[in-house]
């Protein structure tokens, strides 16, 4: 059983079975569970709950990622081309692990808004070769599921504010990013992170996005809309919440 559940055979996975539907609901609850927590800034368990939170979402983006490198280092499949965490979701889970341990602002934001949406997305149109119960199935659904938590939870229990221009530094810097992938990583190791030379194989939005000159303006474009849309969100939210402190500009 111990050798199935890490070798490289293993049930095909189903999207919209049982197993992805029960980690949708998962991800949406906990969700739910922790814009509530935010609301609670003035009750007495709230510091303490909130660093139990904060190192149990660092512990497992860890986690998740060290055990996944050992696996493909220890099954004979590491690839300088595929398992380099550049993708935004791997960048994204980086960061907000910083901006957990550090609880640096720029890093906070910056994770917001490359890791909230991306590691969704994922987790409803999964790029997974293997089904419950296989390492890979767990290590895909809890990583995308903490990246996407982590990056809502260092905003809301932050008790700074955005400013639309977190917006335009954020997306300025995955500019770059991308640019520095594109033209360099990618062309070097023959790679295709961030999917900027041919969409995903499992069917995702990016498959209307284009191709060519096009496929890469409906990113940007897109990429700043969602951008814009998740600081009106969190812009929505935090007005209707009680702080126990002041709150200080951002961004």
């Amino acid at each position: 059983m111990f050798d199935d559940f890490f070798s490289l055979d293993g049930r095909a996975f189903l999207p919209f079975g049982t197993s992805h539907v029960v980690m949708i609901i998962i991800y949406g609850v906990g969700l739910v569970l922790l814009i509530i927590f935010s609301t609670l800034k003035k009750r007495s368990f709230y510091p303490k709950t909130y660093n139990l939170i904060r190192w149990f979402l660092f512990f497992w983006l860890v986690t998740s990622e060290v055990s996944y490198q050992a696996w493909t280092i220890a099954t004979g499949i590491w690839s300088l081309s595929e398992h380099i965490p550049l993708h935004l979701c791997g960048i994204a889970s980086i960061t907000v692990a910083l901006a957990l341990l550090l609880q640096n602002k720029l890093l906070g934001y910056l994770s917001f808004y490359i890791g909230f949406i991306p590691p969704l997305l994922a987790l409803i149109t999964p790029e997974l070769p293997y089904d419950y119960s296989h390492f890979r199935y767990w290590k895909f659904f809890v990583h995308h599921i903490v990246i996407s938590w982590a990056s809502l939870f260092v905003i809301l229990t932050s008790s700074s504010t955005l400013t639309y221009l977190s917006v335009l530094r954020s997306f300025g810097i995955l500019l770059i990013y991308a640019a520095f992938i594109g033209f360099f990583v990618n062309p070097v190791i023959n790679a295709n992170y961030l999917f900027l030379r041919e969409t995903p194989l499992a069917n995702t939005p990016l498959d209307y996005f284009g191709t060519g000159v096009l496929y890469y303006v409906n990113l940007c474009l897109v990429a700043l809309i969602v951008f814009s849309v998740q600081w009106a969100a969190i812009h929505f939210l935090k007005k209707r919440q009680e702080f126990a402190k002041p709150l200080r500009r951002i961004g």
